[in-house]
């Protein structure tokens, strides 16, 4: 499977303070945060690459998401539904794209979508 990584989130047990050490000892620039109204998501300015993003989470199984580009979507979650642990189903999202996430051996979320 060839699969192009276009985003890395770390999980953060304090937003608000996570967002001012990114930003102030950083220089990390937020982009954009979620939702709107009592964020506990926040996307950085990234020039190319994989976007960076930090999210409050309080499951204590969860360490952080890569998210991957993949062409076959569908396929790939037929292949893997029964095998892996499931955080998030197959979806359409509200961007227009298609995604599912699972979780590794450790803990970390695989996020695939098109």
């Amino acid at each position: 499977m060839k699969t192009r990584l276009n985003h890395i989130r770390v999980n953060v047990s304090d937003i608000n303070k996570s967002l001012k050490w990114y930003e102030e000892i950083l220089g990390f620039e937020c982009d954009s945060a979620w939702p709107p109204e009592n964020p506990t998501y926040y996307d950085f300015k990234s020039e190319e690459g994989a976007t960076f993003a930090i999210m409050e989470v309080k499951d204590e199984k969860s360490h952080g998401r890569l998210n991957f580009n993949v062409d076959e979507v569908d396929e790939l979650w037929e292949k893997l539904k029964d095998k892996v642990e499931i955080v998030e189903p197959l979806f359409d999202t509200p961007w227009g794209t298609k995604k599912f996430t699972i979780r590794d051996l450790d803990g970390n979320e695989l996020g695939f979508g098109r």
